[in-house]
């Protein structure tokens, strides 16, 4: 039988100031509680800041509600702290914010989002509107945020992210997101679990041997094109026959059929690239309508792989060209294109779209990307969009 947890509600209301939300998590961070829902909203310099938290059935009310009442007073705020269950929710206005720094965390502790706050208010910005986006399987919230310098402020949160075990996101606010309009991504570890030629290999009797260079290829330690000539070669006289047996038993990533089918609900265009091979892929993208794909094909010859590829490579250069490819025939900018991917020959795409995510990703690539993504749900990069996981059942 599941013991039913407590809620709290924690209103804050008076005089906006640089601070407020960092000080009110940290105070949050000294008793064992979890963030379920956050809002605040700033109208003509007059806060409404409102934390909803879950919390064991017997908590120390009594603490809580004087170290909560305490800070009120000390900011000049009237604090309200009620019990029960419920939500926060409603529609909240925004003052202009200039960036979007959106949190996921699973969980998302009132310590991170203290450290969060703290370095936001530390940087002279201000945090103007609090919203969640998501609460499971992962909790997510997004900040728009005034008066900070984008580039210093994301170098500064990662860090922060990282000692929390946390994913932070900065972008820039405005029309900018909102014009993202093509999202691309990588296939092996990234649409799906594993790699496909690991798992060609497999059947091939060659899977240590290709695998250990399938993972140095991935951390960039050798170049793709021949790693990729070597590992292929290993394949040679390997039924055709198994290219449909791996495809019928690849297992999407975690919420890519919920990605893929609520961007196209709202209006995106998707495509794949992959070092992979065209006979795999090609049918995975047709069943999940998946407009646009590139990749590798594999010569063969009397029902059997030669050991061989046919055409040009698909390499690090060659994702980034068929990003560039697949814009200009949606007619999208390369600034509005969204690229996603896990290994080092993602790099070039990453970098020339608009917005770079690396998802699950070597360090490599985490270090280059706009933002990285270390759940395991591939549906999270719709919160970096700005799509909530009611847009998504809205999509539906």
């Amino acid at each position: 039988m599941t013991t039913p947890r407590t809620s709290l509600l924690i209103t804050l209301t008076g005089r906006d100031r640089p601070g407020v939300t960092s000080r009110l998590f940290g105070v949050l961070a000294r008793h064992p509680l979890s963030v379920l829902d956050v809002e605040q909203v700033v109208i003509r310099g007059r806060l409404v800041l409102g934390v909803l938290l879950g919390c064991d059935p017997a908590p120390d009310l009594t603490g809580i509600h004087a170290a909560v009442s305490a800070l009120a007073a000390d900011l000049g705020l009237e604090a309200e702290i009620t019990t029960g269950s419920g939500s926060v929710s409603g529609d909240v206005a925004s003052r202009g914010a200039l960036l979007h720094v959106t949190l996921l965390g699973s969980p998302l502790a009132p310590g991170a989002i203290n450290a969060i706050a703290g370095r936001i208010a530390a940087s002279g910005a201000n945090i103007d509107r609090i919203g969640r986006l998501a609460q499971q399987p992962v909790t997510c919230i997004e900040l728009d945020v005034s008066g900070g310098d984008p580039a210093m402020l994301r170098e500064d949160l990662a860090r922060a992210a990282v000692e929390h075990g946390i994913d932070v996101a900065v972008q820039r606010g405005g029309l900018h997101r909102r014009a993202l309009r093509l999202i691309v991504m990588d296939v092996d570890s990234t649409l799906v679990q594993g790699e496909v030629i690991d798992l060609l290999a497999e059947r091939a009797g060659c899977a240590d041997e290709v695998a250990k260079v399938t993972a140095a290829a991935m951390r960039g330690d050798l170049d793709f094109t021949a790693s990729l000539r070597e590992r292929v070669a290993l394949l040679a006289g390997l039924p055709a026959a198994v290219l449909d047996e791996v495809r019928t038993g690849l297992r999407l990533t975690a919420g890519a059929r919920t990605l893929i089918s609520t961007l196209g609900g709202l209006g995106f265009k998707s495509g794949i690239v992959s070092g992979g091979f065209v006979q795999v892929i090609g049918p995975l993208a047709a069943e999940l309508g998946i407009g646009y794909v590139a990749a590798n094909e594999l010569e063969i010859a009397d029902g059997k792989l030669t050991g061989r590829l046919r055409g040009a490579v698909i390499d690090r250069a060659g994702k980034a060209a068929a990003l560039r490819r697949f814009a200009a025939d949606a007619g999208v900018p390369l600034s509005q294109t969204v690229a996603v991917g896990d290994g080092a020959n993602d790099l070039d795409m990453i970098a020339a779209a608009g917005l770079g995510v690396a998802f699950n990703a070597k360090p490599v690539v985490r270090d280059a990307a706009d933002t990285s993504l270390s759940v395991p749900y591939l549906d999270a990069i719709l919160y970096l969009l700005g799509i909530s996981s009611d847009d998504v059942a809205d999509a539906f």
